[in-house]
């Protein structure tokens, strides 16, 4: 069952680099920055996941990237998802993180998983929202 919402923002991609994939075939890393709010706080993400394409055409990748405030309080994550390509271009995906901290702003993200629903489009833009699994 979804809870609240934790997060939500938008950014941009900012890099990507192919490397080769353990199992042959290409692994594309993106990195993003996005801003917006979490738990009520003004952010700004940094993070970096990479993808590579399944035989079945759908996409699996992993991330892992940092939530900072305002005031210096951050939270560093890791997840992964699912995604599938777009007509006319980008990729949606849908997974799950896990966020640790030592700020008492942001400590109610430890401890919990947290499902997403992230979009990229043709032009390199980004959303995402983040609600808490109960």
């Amino acid at each position: 069952m979804l809870g609240e919402l934790l997060l939500e923002e938008k950014g941009k991609i900012s890099g990507y680099r192919v490397v080769p994939s353990r199992g042959g075939g290409q692994r594309v890393e993106v990195s993003f920055q996005a801003s917006g709010k979490v738990l009520g706080i003004e952010h700004r993400t940094l993070a970096t996941y990479w993808s590579v394409v399944q035989p079945n055409g759908f996409l699996y990748g992993e991330g892992q990237g940092v939530v900072m405030t305002k005031d210096g309080d951050r939270a560093t994550w890791v997840g992964q998802g699912a995604g599938r390509f777009k007509p006319g271009g980008g990729v949606s995906w849908r997974g799950a993180v896990y966020y640790q901290t030592a700020s008492a702003k942001l400590a109610r993200l430890n401890g919990i998983a947290a499902v997403f629903e992230y979009e990229t489009d043709a032009n390199d833009n980004t959303s995402g929202k983040l609600w808490e699994w109960k």
